[in-house]
């Protein structure tokens, strides 16, 4: 029996990487569930899937964001798609074929951890990726998917794109804030780690594209895609 397609399950859709095209295959229905439960209610989903960060170290998605501290400060997120390993193009092939799975994973992963300002940050020559996403946060904005009122409900989120400028260190999540910030990215040491004292000396989640592109399957329907 073939396996059934489950991340990648509406990268054949026609359109699949416009908002019209992902809308049509169901795309965004996860966010909109997920607006209607409590955020920590998302983040025990996420848990019981399993879910373990697709970057390579495996590290449960659930519980890294159990960490952040309840402390008043400003919560932020980061997609890492820095992707500089040599022959690894999972992410960039995501984002190509569909990047409002990517959105719509960020989307649930803020509203579950509390975000309002959340930033994809990619690997320096990845211009024409930074343009399909661009385009993308465009059109879920316009829509009302991104911004003030997310799907209508009282939650903001704003998506920045961020281009790395090539180095390879700055897959490295402290190196990435460090990158965002506008130093040089040089790995922090740690502890602190990020979901303490992350970007801007805030609590920070820091996850790979693939992991955020699977969030919205987990709230759909409360499975992990492996």
């Amino acid at each position: 029996m073939p396996l059934a397609k489950v991340l990648t399950s509406r990268w054949d859709s026609p359109g699949a990487a416009t908002l019209a095209g992902y809308e049509a295959a169901g795309g965004y229905s996860a966010l909109r569930k997920a607006l209607e439960l409590p955020p920590a209610r998302i983040v025990d989903e996420v848990k019981r899937s399993n879910l373990r960060g697709r970057g390579g170290a495996g590290f449960p998605a659930g519980r890294k964001w159990s960490f952040l501290p309840d402390d008043g400060r400003p919560r932020y997120l980061c997609a890492n798609g820095d992707e500089s390993e040599p022959g690894t193009f999972k992410d960039r092939r995501l984002i190509e074929s569909c990047p409002h799975q990517l959105l719509e994973g960020i989307a649930i992963t803020a509203r579950a951890i509390g975000a309002h300002t959340a930033w994809i940050y990619l690997r320096g020559e990845f211009h024409r990726q930074a343009g399909i996403l661009e385009r993308a946060i465009a059109e879920a904005r316009a829509a009302g998917l991104l911004g003030a009122k997310v799907a209508g409900h009282d939650f903001a989120l704003d998506v920045h794109v961020h281009l790395g400028a090539g180095a390879y260190v700055c897959g490295e999540e402290s190196a990435l804030l460090e990158s965002i910030e506008g130093r040089k990215g040089w790995p922090r040491l740690k502890p602190p780690f990020p979901a303490v004292s992350g970007l801007f000396g805030c609590p920070t989640i820091i996850q790979n594209v693939e992991t955020l592109a699977s969030v919205p399957v987990i709230a759909e329907t409360g499975r992990a895609h492996v």
